[in-house]
């Protein structure tokens, strides 16, 4: 045990810096979770953003550039077989992989959940296009709803209604995200707006970017923002059956980035003038913010979820549905 423990403890550290210069934003929220809650869900993040840098030809989530179809083809290739690797117990050089095997281990995290991530990457290499705000949240569940779930299981949750709503704040976290990095994505070529929104509006699907549609584009950004209104007010009743620290973790969490999606709505035109990010006050506000609806979530009677949100696949089935997400008939362009 003890000749493990130096690994151990450069895995966490490659997964604190990890969080650290990736997302601010989860690496203050972070730091309200008890120790060992911590310390997972940072290796966890720490698997996810590898995976999204490696596709995008990123680093740490910024300055992403264009990479080939076949490049990301084995990029995403080598991916699937190293996540093949952490269940199957065989050896493992990259860190992230590593530490992905501690938490998998520790929570007993499904393998279908880490492929239903690698699927969301897989429709970026297989340039999926979105006709449908559907479309759209399905690929918002790949990306971070199922996220959601691999991290509730982190916080010790498994019933289904619980699941639900940590479904839920991912999708609400990838809407917000949309609407900031409209622009930003555009310019390397991804879109995730739906069709039908962009033909409504007489904006082609590759002049986003173009300053001439930023009024239209502003209105789209507002839908997106809306949007995610009620997934995170699903969120919030889910926050009762999680313990404290890690509700107040979640709870900080939601505030930045919904705070993210009100700044969206306020910049209107202007919102991709700059990178929209979230000031050290306002992260403070955050904090006690949400330390205030954790400890109120305690004593809420919380309503039934909404029927008309957006429903991940049900456990019995969701293998038969990630099984080829990408390639669909509704993917044609």
């Amino acid at each position: 045990m003890n000749a493990a423990a130096p690994d151990d403890q450069a895995l966490i550290e490659h997964a604190n810096q990890s969080i650290a210069v990736g997302s601010k934003s989860f690496a203050a929220a972070s730091k309200l979770f008890d120790e060992p809650t911590r310390r997972s869900a940072v290796m966890l993040y720490a698997w996810c953003r590898h995976c999204d840098d490696v596709i995008d030809g990123q680093e740490a989530g910024h300055d992403a550039v264009p990479i080939s179809r076949q490049e990301a083809e084995q990029r995403l290739a080598h991916l699937k077989a190293q996540t093949r690797a952490v269940y199957a117990g065989t050896q493992l050089d990259d860190p992230a992989f590593a530490a992905f095997r501690q938490v998998v281990r520790a929570h007993d995290i499904p393998e279908q959940h880490a492929q239903e991530h690698l699927a969301g990457f897989e429709m970026d290499v297989l340039e999926r296009r979105y006709r449908s705000i559907d479309d759209t949240l399905q690929y918002c569940y790949h990306v971070a709803g199922v996220v959601g779930l691999m991290m509730a299981r982190v916080m010790g949750t498994r019933d289904e209604p619980t699941l639900d709503r940590a479904c839920d704040l991912g999708l609400a976290f990838q809407l917000t995200n949309i609407a900031r990095d409209i622009v930003d994505d555009a310019a390397v070529g991804r879109c995730y707006l739906p069709e039908e929104w962009l033909e409504e509006l007489g904006v082609p699907r590759d002049q986003v970017a173009d300053i001439h549609h930023r009024p239209a584009v502003a209105v789209l950004g507002q839908r997106l923002v809306e949007l995610a209104e009620p997934y995170y007010a699903s969120a919030q009743a889910g926050l009762s059956a999680l313990p404290w620290r890690s509700a107040w973790a979640v709870a900080t969490a939601a505030a930045v980035y919904r705070q993210i999606g009100m700044k969206v709505l306020d910049a209107g035109d202007h919102a991709w003038d700059a990178r929209i990010s979230t000031s050290k006050a306002e992260k403070i506000g955050a904090v006690l913010s949400g330390l205030w609806r954790a400890l109120t979530s305690r004593f809420a009677r919380w309503p039934a979820r909404p029927g008309n949100l957006w429903q991940r696949p049900h456990p019995s089935c969701a293998a038969a549905r990630h099984a080829s997400p990408a390639t669909e008939p509704s993917d044609a362009p």
